[in-house]
C-alpha cells in the first residue's frame, strides 16, 4: 500500500466515515497536528464498526416495521376465539416475532374458564416436548467442547447400553418377550435422531407401555421423587424396538441424553442448562420445577369430556399413566430432557432466536453457525417423519411438507404433548409460538390455522 501524506489522504475517494471525519479535522487544523489525527484514525474505525454491528434481542415493534400487516394479524385473535367460543380451548398464549421484533405477543381468553380468569400472556406452561430442542443444543455444546463424537456408542459413556438386543416376540399376556442381537451399537447420532429404536414409555405403544411399565420405566413428566440416573441405567438393559438407524421411532432418547449431560459435564441436567443456556439467555422463567413464587403463574391444564369440550384435568390424572397435574409446581427431582421443562412464550421465543440467530443472541453464543446448520438439516436420509425429515433434535420442512402449507422449506420446529407448537424459519426469519394447555386435543387443527393467519399477515 503507497503512503499518503495527510494533505493526499483528502483526495483520495474514502467514504468510510473515519476517513471522512478525519479529512475534515486536518482542514480545520494545522499540519502540525498530523501526526496526531493519524493516531486517532484506528479509534474513528471502531466508532464506525460498533455502529454497524448487529446485536439481536427480542423487542416488541409494530407489525409494518418488520414488513407485517397489524390488520391481518388480528386474525389471530378471532382463531382463537372461535375456538374459545366453541368451548374447544381454555386459552391460549401466542408470540409471533420476525427479523428480531416481536409483532404479536398476547394471551387471549382464560386461564381458569368456571372462574373467567384471565390467561395472562406470561403464564407459565408445561411444555413437554419442545424440551427436546433443549437438551439438543445441550448436548451439541458439549459436542462442540470436543467431549465426544455423534457417531460414538453411548455405552462408551453409559455402560447399560453395551449390546443392545432387539425386541423379537412379545406375550401380550404376561409381558414377557424374547430378543436377538442389534447389528451395531446405539450411537449418540441416533438419540439425536430417534433412530435408535429407543420407544416411548406410557404414550408409546401397546407393546412399549407394557414392557416399560413392568420394568419402572416412566416417561418423565407428572411423575414422584425418582432420579434420571436410575431409571436411564434400567432402560439401557431394555430391548430396543427395531435395528438402530433403520426406522424413525419416537422414543426416550432426550431423557438418555439429559443423563449423557450429566455423565459428561459433572453436573445435575438441571443446573447444566441453568448455567449454561438459561441464565446466558436470560430466560428467567424456564425451569423443570418452579420457584415457590411463581406456582401462582403456572397455567391451568385442561382436558377433554366426552363430546370433545374442555374440562378441568383432575389434579391426579390418568393422562399419561399416573400423572400428578400440577408436577412443575413441586420439589422434583427427576429432570426430563424429553418433556420436563416449563417456561413461557417470550423465554421460549428467546430461545428459538438463538437458533434463527445460528446460535447467537444478544452477544451471548451457545453454538457455532455451522453447528446449527448440522442440527437443522436432514439427518435421517431416506427416512421421513410424515413429509417432512428430522435433524439433530428438529423437525425440518421438506418441498413436500412446504407444499401442504405456507411453511417454507427449511424451516424446523416441533411441538409438545399439551398441545403447544413452535416453528422456527430461517428464509422469512420468523419464530411463532401457539401455548395451549390441554390433552388430548381434538381440535388440534388450531396449529395448522395459526401458521396460514401468521404467513398471511407478511406483506413485504
Amino acid at each position: 500500500m503507497a503512503w499518503h501524506s495527510p494533505a493526499n489522504l483528502c483526495n483520495l475517494k474514502f467514504t468510510n466515515f473515519p476517513f471522512v471525519f478525519t479529512c475534515s479535522l486536518i482542514k480545520l487544523l494545522h499540519m502540525k497536528k498530523w501526526l496526531f489525527l493519524l493516531v486517532l484514525i484506528p479509534s474513528f474505525a471502531l466508532i464506525s464498526q460498533a455502529q454497524t454491528t448487529k446485536v439481536t434481542m427480542l423487542t416488541e415493534a409494530k407489525p409494518e416495521a418488520v414488513g407485517m400487516s397489524s390488520e391481518k394479524l388480528k386474525r389471530i385473535d378471532q382463531l382463537v376465539q372461535e375456538y374459545i367460543n366453541n368451548r374447544w380451548v381454555a386459552g391460549a398464549a401466542v408470540i409471533v416475532a420476525r427479523k428480531g421484533k416481536i409483532v404479536y405477543y398476547k394471551g387471549i381468553g382464560f386461564d381458569d374458564v368456571d372462574k373467567k380468569t384471565a390467561l395472562k400472556r406470561d403464564a407459565i406452561f408445561r411444555i413437554a416436548s419442545q424440551t427436546k430442542a433443549i437438551t439438543s443444543v445441550a448436548i451439541m455444546m458439549l459436542y462442540e467442547e470436543g467431549k465426544f463424537l455423534l457417531e460414538d456408542p453411548i455405552s462408551k459413556y453409559i455402560p447399560e447400553f453395551k449390546n443392545p438386543k432387539v425386541l423379537d416376540q412379545f406375550n401380550e399376556k404376561d409381558s414377557s418377550y424374547t430378543t436377538v442381537p442389534a447389528k451395531r451399537e446405539i450411537t449418540i447420532r441416533d438419540l439425536l435422531t430417534h433412530t435408535s429404536g429407543i420407544g416411548y414409555a406410557q404414550i408409546g405403544t401397546k407393546t412399549m407401555n407394557a414392557i416399560y411399565a413392568r420394568a419402572g420405566v416412566v416417561g418423565g413428566i407428572g411423575v414422584d421423587n425418582i432420579v434420571l440416573a436410575d431409571k436411564i441405567k434400567i432402560l439401557g438393559a431394555l430391548p430396543i424396538f427395531h435395528q438402530p438407524g433403520e426406522k424413525w421411532t419416537y422414543g426416550l432418547n432426550d431423557d438418555v441424553l439429559g443423563y449423557l449431560v450429566e455423565v459428561i459435564s459433572g453436573m445435575p441436567f438441571d443446573q447444566f442448562l441453568r448455567k449454561n443456556i438459561f441464565d446466558p439467555l436470560g430466560m428467567k422463567d424456564t425451569y423443570f420445577y418452579l420457584p415457590t413464587e411463581k406456582y401462582k403463574r403456572l397455567a391451568n391444564l385442561y382436558t377433554e369430556d366426552s363430546t370433545g369440550h374442555i374440562v378441568k384435568a383432575l389434579e391426579h390424572s390418568s393422562i399419561n399413566g399416573d400423572f400428578y397435574r400440577d408436577y412443575p409446581a413441586m420439589k422434583g427431582t427427576y429432570f426430563s430432557g424429553g418433556g420436563g421443562l416449563s417456561s413461557t412464550a417470550y423465554d421460549y421465543a428467546i430461545f428459538m432466536q438463538m437458533m434463527l440467530n445460528g446460535g447467537e443472541y444478544n452477544g451471548k453464543r451457545l453454538l457455532s453457525r455451522n453447528t446449527v446448520r448440522m442440527m437443522t438439516m436432514n439427518q435421517i436420509g431416506d427416512l421421513s417423519v410424515g413429509d417432512n425429515k428430522f435433524g439433530l433434535g428438529f423437525g425440518i420442512v421438506t418441498e413436500k411438507g412446504s407444499a401442504q402449507s405456507p411453511v417454507p422449506t427449511g424451516t424446523f420446529d416441533w411441538g409438545g404433548m399439551f398441545s403447544s407448537s413452535y416453528w422456527i424459519d430461517p428464509e422469512e426469519k420468523i419464530v411463532a409460538q401457539l401455548f395451549l394447555q390441554l390433552y388430548p386435543n381434538s381440535h388440534g387443527d388450531i396449529h395448522e390455522k395459526f401458521k396460514v393467519m401468521v404467513y398471511q399477515a407478511v406483506v413485504n
